[in-house]
């Protein structure tokens, strides 16, 4: 089962290059990703997507290739070329593989304009390689589907210096001892009747 995580991020290089990072990630095979789109927010409000694979090209240069091919073993070339591209346009552009568009624009409409948002659908991950990959990212998470340490964990590495820092002080001082419980060594009161 894929993963969701959905980071806000202040500007929109910082989503662009985190994107970038693990798509480098993903070529050493530290992870496996879905789908990985930003979503930015213009002065005027409009949403955008900016997919990390175009599927309609995708789509319509697998399909020039195998319709070339078919077409050189029993057609026209040309012919079988350009079915096959309409084909592959045709597939790619009804193909919705991924995160849904629909809920990135809909969770992007809250926010600012000139900020982002990186939405990741990730398959498998070697996590620890993947986290100290992102230090140095600085971002919010606003959903997920991680289980709740791999959240925190992923919370701590983009949170801001600052928040980094004061994370791990705490981490590192030592457990305060415990107060001693009050003992009571005095003798205990007794109520007597009076007589």
């Amino acid at each position: 089962m894929s993963t969701l995580v959905a980071v806000a991020f202040a500007d929109e290089k910082m989503a662009f290059d985190m994107r970038e990072k693990l798509v480098s990630m993903q070529k050493e095979y530290l992870i496996e990703m879905e789908d990985a789109v930003v979503v930015t927010k213009n002065a005027e409000g409009k949403v955008k997507l900016h997919q990390a694979v175009n599927l309609t090209a995708a789509g319509a240069v697998g399909g020039t290739f195998w319709g070339m091919l078919i077409g050189m073993l029993f057609l026209n070339p040309l012919l079988g070329a350009a079915v096959g591209a309409g084909t592959g346009a045709l597939t790619g552009a009804l193909t919705d593989i991924g995160i849904d568009d629909k809920f990135m624009s809909g969770l992007a409409k809250s926010m600012e304009s000139g900020h982002a948002m990186l939405f990741v659908l990730v398959r498998r991950a070697t996590t620890d390689k993947v986290l100290e990959g992102l230090k140095g990212f600085q971002g919010t998470i606003i959903q997920t589907s991680l289980a709740k340490d791999q959240e925190d964990q992923l919370r701590q590495v983009l949170s801001t210096p600052a928040v980094q820092a004061y994370i791990e002080a705490q981490q590192a001082a030592p457990a305060a001892p415990a107060a001693p419980a009050e003992t009571n060594t005095s003798a205990p009161i007794i109520n007597t009747p009076s007589q």
